[in-house]
């Protein structure tokens, strides 16, 4: 994906869960953000050598175990800083260590603790490149989503084509991922591409439209049933 005249955006699968992660990287400058590297980090590190960009950032939308084990190979190869919302630190701590044996993953390479957390509003910058951090709690606690000015949104998984992420793991809220969807990025111009952290991408204004459980929760509200349960 080509944005502008000096941004690329490249996502690969990772791991047994099909996860998206992304590199953002500049084409001027040479240094990115990673974004969700989720499993298979020399794969991760691969697709940054081919983009031609450094990973300063790792960005990290959530804790869940499908997010979380490519941070260590990712972290240590390159040095990174790796970002979480301070609400997923337990998650991150220990939330996947009763799943990782089950789905074959190399328990070794648990994630290390963040460098930085990241709150509300906060800037993750680097040379040529600027992601907004904007909470959307509801998958988990700390769920974060990363915005660019140019026009795309890394959603993690609060949001999905047609979709949107589960909400009955521990920590989840159906009322809060509904409010962060509908009044923290469905605000955003409708032109804004969505990258998710599954499946394919999708626009602000196909969901507006389209997402069937957004028409739900907009419908509720207006007939004053706060709380629904979808």
């Amino acid at each position: 994906m080509e944005v502008a005249n000096e941004l690329m955006v490249r996502g690969i699968v990772v791991g047994v869960f099909q996860e998206n992660c992304w590199v953002i990287g500049n084409r001027r400058t040479g240094e990115a953000i990673c974004i969700d590297p989720g499993d298979q980090p020399e794969e991760i590190l691969a697709l940054a050598r081919d983009m031609g960009v450094n990973i300063k950032y790792i960005a990290n939308s959530h804790a869940h175990i499908d997010h979380v084990m490519g941070v260590a190979g990712v972290h240590s190869a390159t040095g990174a800083k790796f970002l979480l919302h301070e609400a997923d630190l337990e998650l991150l701590r220990n939330g996947w260590k009763g799943m990782a044996g089950r789905f074959g993953l190399d328990v070794s390479q648990g994630p290390p603790d963040p460098d930085m957390f990241v709150k509300d509003g906060d800037i993750v910058e680097v040379a040529g490149l600027r992601l907004r951090a904007i909470t959307t709690p509801g998958h988990t606690p700390g769920s974060v989503s990363y915005y660019a000015e140019e026009g795309m949104v890394f959603s993690g998984d609060t949001l999905f084509r047609g979709s949107i992420g589960r909400t009955d793991l521990p920590g989840g809220s159906m009322e809060q991922e509904m409010r962060s969807i509908c009044e923290r990025l469905l605000v955003l111009p409708e032109e804004t591409a969505v990258l998710p952290g599954h499946m394919e991408e999708t626009t602000v204004a196909f969901e507006k439209a389209h997402n069937p459980f957004v028409l739900e929760w907009q419908r509720a509200m207006r007939e004053n049933r706060p709380g629904l349960q979808l």
